[in-house]
């Protein structure tokens, strides 16, 4: 980062600091000037460094952003009546980084379920949020960045034995050019509490725009969350997230991860197994057409005895797309008992198409069973041959090829709804898709 790009961040960090949410409170203050101080000291990544070796965000760097919308409320209405899974779903809307009342819906929860945004929780529920954030030591410069200058998100708090029995849908829209939005979110379930969460990022600016977004998920004793993390940002978008879980004794996660959208989009999903007998599954599906570039990283730590993890990432790449996915499991030496599995598949549709894959496993406990594995390849000849042998002509034959190696991870996802809507997003994305769309109607 050039000297002048460094001025302009902190010319925008003194200017807006006393007007963001929670400037009232001393130890968010603090927080927030410890993290801009790391990352005045860390800034953006580079590829140099070996997490982001294959993922260049130099143009993130490069770009002259502005930090909050001076437009007022904006109507998209249209666009989210067409996104919301069901108008009876519980919802939280975000237009352009700020909280949308009156597109979102959060009455008849069950009594103690605190749900709204980041702006109310920091009035009303404070002391839920100080340990996420004014003791956590951002990993890099865009974690550093979101703490500064974070602004608006969700928030999600469930007393304990709570059950939500219909998914909860968090909504962020983007449709401002070259604002960058820093959305920070929080769940917490107490102990025994149930809850699924779909977390969707649409974009539809004409231009580039930044979403750099954080969420942190705390999973006590016996609970069990399942988080769905939709990525379908426009395609001249920047999409950086960070998933951060850690989980209590017996509690249960299931990850989904669908990156579809943005020019470069890069996800980091890091699980901490603090307590035995948890056990957690992240599944993943990157579809990037043309230039796109998306990156996963993901870490499982297994912390305590007797816990379980499974990973499934599979990745479709077309045109000249890069992947990237590096999946690291890592089993510390009082983790005995630990059963871990990793598996990444990846299909490339053209000879352009690029995937740098490296699973990972690190074993420092002697009483584990653990598996890891990675593919690389194209469609299979012989199965396009026996399709087009029984009168499939071939682009239809291509797509059912491609949907089916996809929708091993969307059948994954356990609400309807939601496997409905992506099943819909990925056959858009292919040639003769609408055909099997028909077919599945």
């Amino acid at each position: 980062m050039s000297d002048s790009t460094v001025d302009r961040y902190h010319h925008a960090f003194r200017t807006l600091a006393r007007t963001l949410p929670g400037a009232e409170l001393p130890w968010l203050r603090g927080a927030r000037r410890s993290a801009f101080e790391r990352f005045d000291k860390l800034r953006f990544p580079t590829t140099r460094q070996e997490d982001w070796k294959y993922t260049n965000v130099a143009p993130i760097g490069a770009r002259e952003w502005h930090f909050a919308s001076p437009r007022g409320d904006v109507d998209v209405s249209a666009i989210v009546d067409d996104l919301i899974l069901d108008k009876s779903v519980h919802r939280l809307v975000f237009v352009n980084g700020r909280h949308a009342p009156r597109l979102s819906r959060t009455s008849g929860l069950p009594e103690g379920v605190f749900i709204g945004s980041l702006t109310r929780a920091l009035r009303e529920i404070p002391e839920h949020l100080e340990a996420l954030l004014a003791h956590h030591t951002p990993h890099d410069g865009f974690e550093a960045l979101n703490t500064a200058f974070l602004s608006d998100g969700y928030v999600l708090v469930l007393p304990p034995d709570c059950r939500l029995d219909a998914p909860i849908q968090m909504l962020f829209v983007a449709e401002e050019s070259g604002l960058a939005i820093h959305p920070f979110n929080v769940v917490i379930a107490g102990c025994g509490a149930r809850c699924t969460v779909i977390e969707q990022f649409v974009g539809v600016a004409d231009d580039s725009y930044l979403t750099n977004t954080v969420t942190r998920i705390v999973v006590k004793e016996g609970a069990d969350v399942e988080h769905c993390r939709i990525q379908h940002e426009a395609r001249r978008a920047y999409h950086i997230g960070r998933l951060e879980l850690t989980q209590e004794r017996a509690s249960h996660v299931a990850s989904h991860s669908f990156a579809l959208g943005a020019a470069l989009s890069r996800v980091a999903i890091d699980t901490r197994l603090m307590g035995t007998d948890a056990d957690c599954t992240l599944n993943g599906l990157y579809f990037a057409l043309a230039r796109q570039h998306v990156d996963h990283h993901t870490c499982i730590d297994h912390e305590a005895a007797r816990c379980t993890s499974r990973e499934f990432y599979r990745g479709v790449l077309d045109g000249a797309a890069h992947g990237v996915f590096n999946g690291r499991v890592v089993v510390h030496q009082d983790a005995q008992k630990t059963d871990a599995h990793q598996s990444n598949r990846n299909l490339l549709l053209s000879r352009d198409a690029e995937i740098d894959t490296k699973p990972q496993l690190e074993i420092y406990a002697d009483d584990v069973k653990c598996t890891h594995g990675a593919t690389v390849g194209k469609l299979d000849d012989a199965q396009l041959f026996y399709l087009r042998a029984r009168g499939i002509d071939e682009p239809q034959a291509r797509a059912t090829l491609i949907w089916a190696f996809a929708r091993d991870i969307v059948d994954r996802v356990s609400d309807e709804n939601v496997r409905s809507r992506l099943a819909k997003m990925l056959l858009a994305r292919m040639p003769d898709g609408e055909r099997i769309q028909r077919e599945l109607a």
